[in-house]
């Protein structure tokens, strides 16, 4: 037992369990995230980060994902990023427009490290809509902290290419201070691109004469050239190409969508944490039950 008059100390699994907790960054109340710890973690227990689209729907993935983290023993957490401080959160918050997400994440992982001994040095990483946009960026600048990701329905991509200029290619300007891509590194990642073949619409695409031509007039032609260009880059430098693509039939944009026809949970977990438990039956997108964490 403690000595009387001894500071509580945070031990491993002062986080509740099998709850979802939104929390206040402690070294920066104005920060939010959800976190999940299953009844199944142990000390040193993998990390899967879920990343929102613009549509800001992080209660929804924290209760689609926390079944797959309670089979694999993974912690949960789900970045809060708002449309007021958060603007540029796709491009991981660039000089002048908004905090550096990227930075912000780290903090995050350093706290759930210290609240519920998870491993953060390398992350399981998803993202959909907006929140692929900041998750492969996101890997492009730090490739050594993601084991894994998976890419789901991104908007628009930065290409591997040292001839355009960030975000639509890999020359940096002082936009990012600190980051350096290293197409050597980030090409060893394992990515699986995940698109729905009914994607071809325009509601919140991003869509000018430059990109168009660059990328393609829609998300599904997007994420071909994307991939393209990343096996090809891979292959250029003599490395295992790491980067598929898959085209679920049937689905337009639509995160509800792809969580009801039980695509999205097994295709996640299959890339993400490998071989596949039975198949999942489709979930259906309710309100969040989320606990407000206490201050720890």
């Amino acid at each position: 037992m403690p000595k009387a008059g001894s500071r509580r100390r945070h031990t491993p699994w002062s986080l509740p369990r099998g709850r979802v907790l939104r929390r206040a960054l402690r070294s920066d109340p104005t920060q939010d995230y959800l976190v999940y710890v299953p009844e199944s973690a142990v000390k040193g227990a993998p990390v899967l980060v879920a990343v929102h689209g613009i549509s800001r729907n992080a209660h929804q993935q924290a209760v689609v994902f926390s079944s797959l983290c309670d089979a694999r023993g993974a912690v949960l957490l789900v970045p809060v990023f708002t449309k007021e401080q958060h603007k540029d959160y796709q491009r991981l918050g660039r000089k002048g427009r908004g905090p550096r997400v990227d930075l912000l994440l780290h903090r995050y992982l350093s706290e759930v490290a210290l609240l519920c001994g998870a491993d953060v040095t390398q992350i399981r990483l998803f993202g959909f809509s907006g929140g692929a946009q900041f998750a492969h960026r996101y890997l492009l600048a730090h490739p050594h902290r993601v084991a894994r990701a998976v890419v789901a329905a991104s908007g628009w991509y930065t290409f591997p290419d040292r001839m355009r200029r960030y975000p639509y290619g890999l020359r940096m300007g002082r936009s990012l201070q600190g980051v350096h891509f290293s197409p050597e590194q980030f090409l060893r990642v394992p990515i699986k691109v995940l698109i729905g073949d009914r994607d071809t619409g325009a509601t919140n695409l991003r869509s000018i004469p430059h990109l168009d031509e660059q990328q393609g007039a829609n998300r599904v032609e997007r994420a071909r050239r994307w991939v393209a260009a990343m096996r090809a880059a891979a292959s250029a430098y003599g490395l295992r190409r790491r980067v598929s693509l898959t085209e679920v039939p049937g689905i337009d944009h639509s995160f509800s969508a792809f969580c009801e026809r039980g695509e999205l949970v097994d295709l996640v977990e299959r890339s993400l944490f490998g071989r596949r438990r039975p198949k999942s039956l489709p979930v259906r997108i309710e309100q969040a039950t989320v606990a407000r964490g206490a201050s720890l």
